[in-house]
């Protein structure tokens, strides 16, 4: 049933088209009524600063040359105007023979958004500060912490180690409810 849930695509493109394929996009998005099937395009960039002459200049550098992440519920009409998009040449994670793509993890686009310096939503979780969790994931994994502090997919963690309390940080997906 993923066709019914917002979820991220990596769209392949010709390399050095990345941001004309982005504007076609979002062009047709306004222009077929698509905006409640496709959220967001956004070519994965980050700012450099260089120096020339010895003075800096700063400098977009393309993260994935030749991708673009595409946030949609996949849908016939939404995949097939994607698909048909001038200079796109596929989605990644399609198996050929007209199947659908595979969407990205979540914990994969949430790593690339905070690379990119963008604030990212909280997961759906009930858990709180104060919570007592288990950590399922990393180096600490087995261990149960109390939640100090919660901030974008992060959470601070109190965890008891040889009669002492130590402060541990981890993403959201590492932990879960007791």
């Amino acid at each position: 049933m993923s066709e019914l849930k917002k979820e991220w695509y990596v769209v392949n493109t010709y390399a050095g088209q990345e941001n004309r394929v982005k504007e076609n996009l979002e062009r047709r998005v306004k222009t077929m009524g698509l905006e409640d099937s496709l959220f967001q395009i956004v070519v994965a960039e980050e700012k450099e600063i260089e120096y020339k002459n010895g003075k800096p200049v700063e400098k977009t550098h393309n993260l994935f040359s030749g991708y673009l992440l595409v946030q949609m519920i996949m849908t016939d009409e939404a995949w097939f105007v994607v698909r048909n998009t001038p200079n796109v040449t596929g989605f990644v994670g399609s198996h050929g023979n007209r199947s659908k793509p595979t969407p990205l993890l979540e914990e994969e686009i949430r790593q690339i958004l905070i690379s990119m310096g963008q604030t990212v939503d909280v997961f759906d979780t009930n858990i709180k500060v104060g919570d007592v969790i288990q950590i399922i994931d990393g180096a600490f994994m087995g261990q149960e912490g109390r939640v100090v502090e919660i901030e974008n997919n992060k959470v601070k963690i109190m965890i008891n180690m040889f009669g002492s309390e130590t402060a541990a940080e981890l993403e959201l997906y590492q932990i879960a409810e007791l």
